[in-house]
């Protein structure tokens, strides 16, 4: 599976909310209709999570769901800053803008 900073930045946010939360990532899964393992591939940044499920993840561990994608940003046209990294979007070759 590729890089993806977007999904370790989510993951990472993820991660640390379910872990003040008191939740188990089993607990977690049930609490939204997912598995563990789902949960664990949101966490490492395997798996970027649908609207949906940020949705439901953010109710599960009882934040907003702007908590769990602060610091994700985008600027069409240009390199956007994640979480300290550059990102140019999935599959990008670093060359933003490119066709």
């Amino acid at each position: 599976m590729p890089f993806s900073p977007v999904g370790q930045h989510f993951g990472r946010r993820l991660w640390f909310r379910r872990r003040l939360a008191g939740l188990s990532q089993d607990e977690l899964g049930r609490l939204i209709g997912s598995d563990r393992t789902e949960i664990s591939q949101f966490e490492r940044g395997l798996r970027i999570p649908r609207l949906d499920t940020i949705l439901k993840l953010a109710a599960g561990v009882e934040v907003s769901p702007c908590d769990l994608v602060a610091g994700l940003r985008w600027r069409p046209g240009s390199r956007a800053r994640i979480g300290g990294g550059a990102y140019s979007g999935p599959g990008s070759s670093g060359k933003a803008g490119r066709r």
